[in-house]
């Protein structure tokens, strides 16, 4: 069992948080805050589904490339990608050079883009489940959940692509849907 860990400043994060100077700041600055907008979910999705089967220092460290490579991952932007685009991204040492990740992150962004405003954002948050007690150590927290698959149901309908169950719950943690913080950790509950 996992518990809370002292940081080198003595305060008591999520162990996982440890291991990186990168890891410290995106836990304690983003992960489990919430997040909105159509764009900025999109932006998430798509890192999530680009991290299905990596770790996630991967993605992170790879960000900027990834914001740089995607036009700040602005759904409209994206959408109107042409074959050139993707051969450009193929080619972009600055991201995964993932053929299959690439093509479902232009396909869902041409999805998108027929969505009103706001419907990406208001579909994600419709899934958020009510708060439950807090995770004691790692153990205590799901890689699944009832509503993270309900989640991935209701955008693979709605034509998306890379968004199974587990890529929807880390989705879910990421932009704040849930708080997955271990009880004793610095970074629960904050606003």
């Amino acid at each position: 069992m996992t518990v809370p860990l002292a940081g080198p400043d003595g305060v008591l994060r999520c162990p996982w948080a440890l291991s990186t100077p990168d890891y410290v700041t995106y836990h304690d600055e983003e992960w489990g805050r919430p997040v909105h907008g159509d764009d900025a979910l999109f932006e998430r999705l798509s890192l999530e589904a680009f991290q299905s089967g990596l770790s996630w220092i991967t993605i992170l460290r790879r960000r900027p490339g990834f914001r740089a490579a995607f036009a700040d991952f602005k759904i409209e932007k994206v959408a109107a990608f042409t074959e050139e685009d993707r051969e450009r991204l193929l080619a972009d040492a600055g991201i995964i050079r993932n053929r299959a990740k690439i093509d479902a992150t232009l396909a869902n962004a041409r999805v998108l883009a027929d969505w009103t405003p706001g419907d990406l954002d208001d579909l994600i948050w419709s899934q958020a489940p009510e708060p439950g007690p807090a995770p004691k150590t790692l153990a205590d927290v799901p890689a699944v959940t009832p509503e993270s698959t309900a989640l991935s149901k209701a955008l693979k309908k709605r034509g998306l692509r890379f968004v199974g169950p587990t890529t929807a719950y880390a989705l879910m943690q990421a932009c704040g849907l849930v708080d997955d913080h271990l009880s004793d950790c610095a970074a629960r509950n904050r606003p």
